[in-house]
């Protein structure tokens, strides 16, 4: 299989606008407020073609080069994408305050204001390079104080492969051997978010109401991501692209892995939301099968009950189920699922089938 790179700027661009990353159209390791200048405007509606950058492989403990980092693993130096190189060289970050992660945007949609929805749907996911890669570093993940036994940061290049007609994550099972575990990938981001309103930048590793870094895997094409607006135009962004996760995500970061996606971005007004989903607080998933709302702590119990309350609050304003009922069905029918434990905000979501209610006439 001969890979296809997608360099800024090379290949189809199937959304209405292009959103190249470059230093000028990206932030590291902070996420928008309300004071920052959106790099692109579109009415709701409007579909945008976003290159992201992953972080793995620019950040300083890979030496913040990412041509000599992923040559060191043989990938030629025409397959590294220049803008993740030109943003290594032109911006810097603070690691002991800020995030790793890189976000393109943000984008202003013309007429979100607080209080509406912003609607935020997949359309197409397409990968950058076929590499990726899944680190974990001493002080974070799971496993505290436990890996990487080194203490060192463990970065393991992932590359992809065709194998039997399917693209896999190919890993090796013991290091230098030549027997290996295949995995089966599902692209997402990460990180989708609306801008905070004052004139401090968020963290970019903690998620809350404002989205940001969720790591839920569900949102693989076709599903949407509903969003409180919490500014004027919604100032929209995304990063910390995927090619697999595992839910929990347990040793800090997943299959780390450039994409340009195509998303299409609308505005639900007000009364309109309160009328499908009662007040959305935080993040709401919505899959071609699932309901799927969410609970955000620093505690994994704390965001458990969250999510509970979330999903109760979503059946009795979705459906006008009484409570006691709507927790009855949500203990006998609905998986509640770990987003992930190493985001020093812990997430869970719930999964509530859509065709259970199939029968049930809304008001």
């Amino acid at each position: 299989m001969t890979p296809t790179i997608l360099q800024p700027g090379i290949g189809a661009v199937a959304g209405d606008h292009y959103l190249p990353a470059s230093p000028a159209t990206v932030l590291w390791g902070r996420l928008p407020c309300a004071d920052d200048a959106p790099v692109l405007t579109i009415a709701s509606g409007d579909t945008v073609t976003i290159d992201t950058v992953s972080h793995e492989g620019i950040l300083e403990d890979q030496g913040k080069d990412p041509a000599a980092f992923f040559g060191a693993h043989g990938v030629p130096a025409d397959h590294v994408l220049a803008d993740a190189i030109e943003i290594a060289a032109a911006l810097s970050r603070d690691p002991a305050g800020d995030g790793p992660h890189v976000v393109t945007g943000p984008v202003h949609v013309t007429d979100a204001a607080p209080g509406d929805l912003l609607k935020i749907t997949v359309v197409r996911l397409e990968p950058r390079v076929p590499y990726g890669v899944i680190s974990n570093r001493h002080g974070k993940g799971a496993l505290v104080g436990v890996l990487p036994r080194s203490g060192r940061t463990v970065s393991v290049f992932t590359p992809v492969e065709e194998r039997g007609g399917e693209v896999v994550g190919v890993l090796p099972v013991v290091e230098g051997g030549d027997r290996v575990v295949e995995f089966p990938l599902a692209p997402f981001l990460g990180t989708m978010g609306v801008a905070v309103a004052g004139s401090e930048r968020p963290h970019s590793v903690p998620p809350g109401a404002h989205g940001g870094n969720i790591d839920i895997k569900l949102l693989v094409e076709g599903s949407a991501l509903y969003l409180p607006v919490q500014v004027a135009g919604a100032l929209a962004y995304v990063g910390d692209p995927h090619f697999a996760q595992g839910d929990g995500e347990v040793a800090l970061t997943a299959l780390e892995a450039s994409l340009r996606a195509t998303l299409r971005f609308e505005v639900v007004p007000r009364t309109e939301a309160l009328a499908e989903f009662g007040d959305v607080l935080g993040p709401l998933v919505r899959t071609d099968e699932y309901l799927v709302p969410t609970g955000l702590d620093p505690d994994l119990g704390e965001a458990m009950r969250r999510c509970v309350r979330a999903a109760l609050d979503l059946l009795q304003a979705r459906y006008g189920m009484d409570e006691h009922l709507a927790y009855a069905y949500l203990s006998a029918a609905t998986d509640f699922d770990i987003s992930q434990v190493v985001d020093i905000v812990c997430g869970v979501h719930a999964r509530i089938r859509e065709a259970d209610f199939a029968g049930v006439d809304r008001d």
